[in-house]
């Protein structure tokens, strides 16, 4: 009788329909079904708690269950437990304790998406791509990612000792890390060459499109109409809030589309336009990719590459062209990160696992071999991309690593500490500033109004 009841009083709030309706016979079906599964689920539960060699807590026992739900979905799906919520909305604010890493989770081990700019994490060296398999010497198989995520977390000035493997390397490594506050000033600024402005954007959370424009305005008041170009640095950046992403793209764009987001249901569908003015005057502008740059990364590279508003350099970004929204359960309870949409490029490219292809590929020398970094279409359970026909990897064209022979690769071993992809832009918006200064002197030097005394 209790399980009838629990499956009735579910089913109610999941909005399946119950006696009365006039559903047609399939959906009658269907709902019988529901209610079967339901009742299958209650009795497990029920079994747990009356056979299981220990009591158990069933706080815990249903949470897992809810984990076990939306783990089956896709790898960016996840239940939030109260304590891992709150975590987040801190990270989202831009300050939290931690490590300084971005990760998912594959195969039953912590995969590292991207190490966050200036934090721990990326001083101790740590890779986009990096298997963490055990947290202070204890496997990390068994847990959920914010379980692992969580015991990353800890207080600051503590130590923590991650196991890690790393493709192209025979043995696990162990890396020992000092948990620090971590305060993510999302937004790094600085002039290169003396008239080229540089920004590197290592997350998007609140605070980023107020630091964008901040820069710019900054290098304008110092530099008036001296200005070169703008390198916007997007390598190793993990992507963040779908609202940040528009909003920098817009810094950039005059006007049309950035990015349309598209549902299973039409409310979930929304197009994202342009305001008018670009803050920067239509400067010559280069964009840095790497395999580390994902999600909203992949939003403001591909819309600024639709729009050629930006040269894209670098390499093949991780794929990730989906939209997670965050749904609170209630107070005490928690929250879903569901995935709730794919987005779309202005031209109307989905870049879920294929990534966005730069247009000058430039890899970054390596030690005697190159490794393939993980991307989205190597995580299990990653969602298809819906623009590629087929049920396999085969209309998957290869990321730019495995295609682009004529990428620009350094192979000289003095240049493996240096930072060939920023060197290069840098190089390429010098070289553009010269040729509009020639082209202007040679119309001033032909124009005879402007050369007369």
């Amino acid at each position: 009788m209790a399980r009838s009841v629990f499956g009735l009083v579910l089913a109610f709030l999941l909005g399946v329909g119950i006696a009365g309706s006039r559903a047609s016979s399939q959906k009658a079906s269907e709902e019988e079904d529901i209610f079967e599964q339901l009742d299958l689920l209650m009795e497990v539960f029920e079994r747990i708690r009356a056979d299981y060699v220990e009591p158990v807590d069933d706080k815990k026992v249903l949470q897992g269950a809810i984990a076990g739900m939306l783990q089956s979905l896709d790898p960016h799906s996840s239940y939030l437990p109260p304590k891992s919520y709150d975590s987040l909305q801190f990270q989202m604010e831009g300050e939290y304790g931690g490590l300084g890493l971005e990760v998912t989770m594959e195969k039953g081990v912590v995969v590292v998406v991207s190490p966050i700019r200036g934090t721990p994490a990326e001083r101790a060296g740590l890779k986009a791509g990096d298997y963490i398999t055990h947290i202070d010497g204890k496997p990390v198989m068994g847990l959920s990612l914010d379980e692992a995520v969580e015991k990353m977390r800890g207080p600051v000035g503590t130590a923590i000792t991650l196991t890690v493997v790393r493709r192209g390397l025979e043995e696990p490594f162990e890396v020992k890390i000092v948990r620090e506050k971590i305060v993510v000033p999302s937004v790094e600024a600085r002039i290169e060459r003396g008239r080229i402005g540089y920004i590197a954007v290592s997350s998007f959370n609140e605070q980023t499109a107020k630091g964008i424009r901040k820069a710019i305005r900054s290098f304008r008041a110092e530099h008036k109409d001296d200005l070169a170009g703008i390198v916007l640095d997007l390598r190793n950046n993990p992507g963040g809030l779908l609202d940040q992403a528009v909003a920098v793209a817009d810094e950039f764009l005059a006007r049309g589309e950035i990015v349309s987001v598209r549902g299973r249901h039409e409310r979930d569908n929304e197009r994202f336009q342009a305001t008018a003015g670009d803050l920067t005057h239509g400067l010559p502008m280069i964009v840095l990719v790497n395999a580390g740059s994902a999600s909203a990364s992949e939003i403001v590279a591909g819309a600024l590459q639709d729009h050629r508003r930006a040269v894209i350099l670098g390499e093949q970004t991780f794929g990730k062209g989906t939209v997670q929204h965050i749904l609170p359960l209630g107070p005490g309870r928690g929250a879903l990160r569901l995935t709730t949409a794919r987005y779309y490029t202005p031209s109307g490219r989905s870049i879920q696992e294929l990534g966005i292809t730069p247009d000058i590929p430039v890899l970054t020398p390596a030690n005697g071999h190159r490794l393939k970094p993980a991307r989205e279409r190597d995580l299990r359970g990653h969602l298809r991309n819906d623009q590629v026909s087929g049920k396999d990897d085969a209309g998957v064209p290869p990321v730019a690593e495995e295609q682009e022979e004529g990428a620009h690769q350094p192979a000289e071993p003095e240049m493996v500490d240096r930072d060939v992809q920023l060197e290069y832009a840098l190089d390429l918006l010098e070289g553009v500033a010269k040729a509009v200064a020639g082209m202007r002197t040679a119309r001033v030097a032909t124009d005879p109004a402007k050369s007369a005394p």
